[in-house]
């Protein structure tokens, strides 16, 4: 007899399949098209989203829960993450290169004023969106329709902040300050590593101040190959696995997992295609946008990749048995997913990168600039989080249960 469990989690192929054609199709075409390093690492991001979306490895939620309630595993989970990315990407950083391939210097940049603010505001967009530039690719792959919102404005967001780039790195910077660069290999990582444990036994004591006797909550479903092919994963997977990937990317690629620029490239691409002239705006004249936005989406390693992950996360909620897409939804929810969408985008522009190629990526590469990030938004998520009551979603200070979200 088929228990209960089983049942929810049985594959629909009905999504399952289609996801599998367009993956296959799509990195065909992407090989034809562009390269076929591009059609890789489009597969790639495929992998990163199902990673994501069979962990519901968030970003935005696990610093929420921990706002609002003092649950610190998902914080804990980033720092795993963080502290094995660091140790497979220093020291491939620091020779230069992997079985002959090149490697570059990793998600470093400036460190200043643009950076806390723009981390700040995207901490305070993705959680009125419930979701962060990761989450909104996987969550949409997955069949959330409020989200889709969330993607649109944050494409319009990213382009308004193309406007004013300019302006913003104009203004206080102390540069690009690399640990790695500036006190060598071991020292960087024993120093990171340091940190990184030392947040996570911090949200270990607030977790217990906060919450005493409070039992730790296992992944509940099925077991075994069933839980591997349809999930849930738990969360130390989700870490480790996206960890190993984006070394695999760095790689692959020369350069982390990044993704807010292919929001910004396909926000140009839109813009330009209705009419409006970017040739104009100081930064799609700079070398790398300008080659961006005349080429392909599908020769830009972000934008493919971030293509990759929808699809990913589509044959995930496949798998899942969960893809069930809603209709209707409360005007407040895509509002507020609106509204935070435009301010990640904006955000994202100004601070050289978002959730993943600002903070994941900028921290596994020793940038100071990724732990400045990681201090602004948590700040902005505190203010977020304030504000989602007024647009009907859990939040506050007073212990309410959060679900968890993307």
């Amino acid at each position: 007899m088929t228990s209960l469990a089983d049942a929810v989690h049985r594959p629909d192929w009905r999504v399952s399949g289609p996801a599998l054609v367009l993956l296959a199709a799509g990195a065909l075409y992407i090989a034809e098209g562009a390269s076929g390093k591009m059609a890789w690492l489009y597969i790639l991001g495929a992998a990163l989203g199902l990673v994501l979306y069979h962990a519901a490895f968030g970003f935005a939620s696990a610093w929420r829960v921990f706002i609002a309630e003092g649950r610190g595993a998902g914080l804990r989970a980033q720092m795993v993450m963080l502290g094995l990315a660091s140790l497979l990407f220093f020291p491939l950083i620091d020779h230069g290169s992997f079985l002959g391939q090149p490697v570059g210097g990793g998600a470093v940049a400036p460190l200043g004023i643009s950076v806390a603010v723009g981390a700040a505001i995207f901490g305070v967009g993705m959680q009125l969106a419930g979701g962060c530039a990761s989450g909104t690719l996987y969550t949409v792959g997955g069949g959330s329709t409020h989200m889709v919102f969330a993607l649109i404005f944050f494409m319009i967001g990213s382009l308004i902040g193309t406007a004013h780039m300019p302006w913003w790195i104009e203004t206080a910077s102390w540069g690009s300050v690399s640990i790695l660069r500036e006190w060598g290999l071991f020292q960087a990582l024993a120093a990171q590593l340091a940190l990184l444990a030392a947040i996570a036994a911090f949200t270990l004591w607030v977790e217990r101040r906060r919450r005493p006797g409070a039992a730790a909550s296992g992944t509940v479903g099925p077991t075994g190959w069933r839980r591997l092919v349809s999930g849930p994963w738990p969360l130390l997977w989700g870490a480790v696995l996206l960890a190993v990937l984006n070394a695999v990317t760095l790689v692959s690629a020369g350069h982390p997992w990044t993704i807010s620029f292919g929001y910004t490239l396909w926000g140009g691409k839109l813009a330009s295609a209705a009419g409006l002239d970017l040739s104009t705006w100081a930064f799609w004249t700079w070398p790398f946008p300008s080659r961006a936005l005349a080429g392909s989406v599908f020769a830009n390693s972000t934008s493919v990749m971030n293509f990759g992950v929808i699809v990913g996360a589509l044959l995930a909620a496949g798998l899942a048995g969960k893809f069930n897409p809603a209709w209707r939804l409360p005007w407040r929810r895509v509002l507020a997913a609106a509204l935070g969408g435009l301010l990640m985008g904006y955000g994202a522009r100004l601070a050289y990168g978002c959730n993943v190629g600002a903070y994941f990526s900028g921290v596994a590469s020793g940038s100071l600039h990724g732990w400045l990030w990681f201090a602004a938004a948590l700040g902005g998520s505190y203010l977020g989080n304030a504000l989602r009551p007024f647009f009907g979603m859990d939040g506050g200070f007073r212990g309410r249960r959060v679900p968890q979200a993307a």
